[in-house]
């Protein structure tokens, strides 16, 4: 067998140079080339691909090539240009609309390049130091720029982590919430356990939820109304708390929302935290689209009560130029997510020098999920090193103008109505019933004809829809690094087209 292995390893192929700094430098500028030319020609694809599933495999090899061809890098961007390209979802088109933005920048992507490049793996401060400091630093700039209560930052006793998605962060401050209730109740008392949301509030709360060990029919939906626009209803929560407790049940932990997924409401923080802080119950705001507003002056006062809450998570990356991914989660006391989370039993992962000097660090593998981490934090600096709090405000404020021009253009039209209050740049709409026979059924299939009508218009744009009270709702979400005015009136000139074709039919 040894013999064998030998002569493999003598008749391969030498090695080849798979870090040469020259070589890097020639295939990078290959690929920057590339993203600088499909940024240049973005607007000429159809946003949304017409495709059907296997389209791609039908194209590609069964099997992957045992040795490279010729120039490998450029015979892949070609397949790339020519067989990826045409197949995906242009997010960053200017005329994407479609559930919420994933903003991008110069400075984002090169983040995310040098990140890829210098490639370290931070799970603990001595697996690299300066990676989890930046971090610490980081966190803490972008809470003071949302000015969040002082209570959430490290500066204040609390702190802050960069994960993936907001999905991560819920499911992260669930099971520390689960696991502090636990330790004051039982471990054998899980099946009591009881967590809060409204109708409104994003699915991944659901799901987190059965990860967390929660039962099924113990997370309790709160309906919302459209005489609050949608929002969580403190009076709604105060019975559904007060009857689980007189139940024998326990209240563990709230989702409140700042931004709704549907319409973006707002839920009264301020007031929500009255019903469920006394009751011992863990609040958490998903904030993870509209968090990024808070930048902006005008819009904090949307949000009161913060200072009562246990934890936050917006995402960067959705609205504040931080390519994917990137969210931002801080909390008031952090023991409890490394209480949940943390893995202290691992010898390999100790550093005894770290250990020595005795002073507090930062190990963030105990503030998530998974022990490798991405180096996020280079690439939220640099962006906030580069654009400043200013330039971001800048952005945010030019795509909440574009927004309240095309709600301007809906509302113009009699035919139309919006359906929700715009507090950002999201903008829910629809046909109006045709006629008082309309049934609401057959309002809705209207709309419904209208949203497929429009997204199949290869040069038009790219919306998507939400459910909200029973009415279909078509929902403009402006945030497209790349989107300018104009392109939200050609978007309305294409549904009012449509619109008026199918009520002629």
């Amino acid at each position: 067998m040894a013999v064998e292995l030998l002569n493999c390893t003598t008749m391969s192929h030498p090695p080849a140079q798979l870090l040469d700094s020259e070589e890097f430098r020639r295939q990078f500028q290959q690929v920057v080339d590339f993203i600088a030319e499909y940024y240049s020609r973005i607007a000429d694809y159809p946003v949304h691909p017409d495709v059907v599933p296997g389209f791609l495999s039908r194209r590609l090899p069964q099997n992957a090539p045992s040795r490279p061809e010729s120039d490998p890098l450029s015979a892949a961007l070609n397949d790339v240009r020519d067989l990826i390209l045409p197949g995906i979802t242009h997010w960053q088109s200017p005329r994407h609309f479609a559930h919420f933005p994933a903003s991008s920048s110069t400075v984002g992507a090169l983040g995310e390049a040098l990140a890829a490049g210098i490639n370290v793996v931070p799970f603990t401060w001595a697996a690299s130091p300066a990676a989890t400091e930046l971090e610490v630093v980081v966190v803490d700039w972008l809470g003071k720029a949302l000015h969040l209560p002082k209570s959430l930052l490290f500066e204040g006793g609390g702190g802050g982590t960069l994960l993936g998605t907001s999905c991560e962060a819920i499911l992260c401050v669930l099971v520390a919430a689960r696991d502090r209730k636990l330790a004051e109740i039982g471990e054998g008392r899980i099946g009591d356990l009881v967590v809060y949301c409204s109708d409104q509030t994003h699915f991944a709360f659901r799901k987190a939820s059965r990860i967390a060990g929660i039962r099924k029919d113990n997370c309790r939906v709160i309906p919302a109304r459209r005489e609050d626009t949608y929002a969580l209803s403190p009076a709604g929560l105060e019975d559904a708390v007060q009857a689980d407790v007189e139940a024998g049940l326990v209240p563990v932990f709230l989702c409140t929302s700042v931004g709704t997924t549907p319409t973006t409401a707002v839920d009264p923080i301020r007031e929500l935290c009255a019903v469920a802080s006394p009751r011992g119950v863990w609040v958490h705001v998903d904030a993870a689209y509209a968090g990024s507003a808070l930048i902006c002056p005008e819009f904090r006062d949307l949000v009161q009560g913060m200072e009562a809450v246990d934890s936050l998570s917006m995402n960067p990356h959705k609205w504040l130029l931080a390519n994917n991914d990137c969210c931002a989660l801080w909390l008031k006391q952090p023991s409890a997510l490394v209480a949940a989370l943390g893995t202290d039993d691992d010898v390999i992962l100790k550093d005894a020098a770290a250990i020595d000097d005795g002073a507090p660090v930062v190990d963030y593998k105990d503030w998530q999920i998974s022990l490798t981490r991405r180096f996020r934090a280079l690439k939220l600096w640099l962006v906030l090193r580069c654009y400043g709090t200013d330039g971001l405000r800048d952005a945010v404020r030019a795509q909440v103008r574009i927004a309240a021009a095309f709600e301007d253009m809906v509302c113009a039209d009699a035919r139309f109505e919006v359906v929700a209050p715009r507090l950002f740049a999201l903008v829910c709409f629809r046909l109006r019933p045709p006629s008082i026979a309309t049934s609401p059924l057959e309002a809705n299939n209207l709309n419904e004809r209208l949203l497929a009508a429009v997204n199949a218009t290869r040069e038009g744009p790219y919306m998507s829809c939400a459910v909200v009270g029973g009415a279909y709702v078509l929902r403009c979400a402006v945030g497209s690094t790349l989107t300018e005015e104009r392109h939200v009136r050609e978007a309305w000139k294409v549904v009012q087209d449509h619109a008026t074709l199918i009520l002629a039919s």
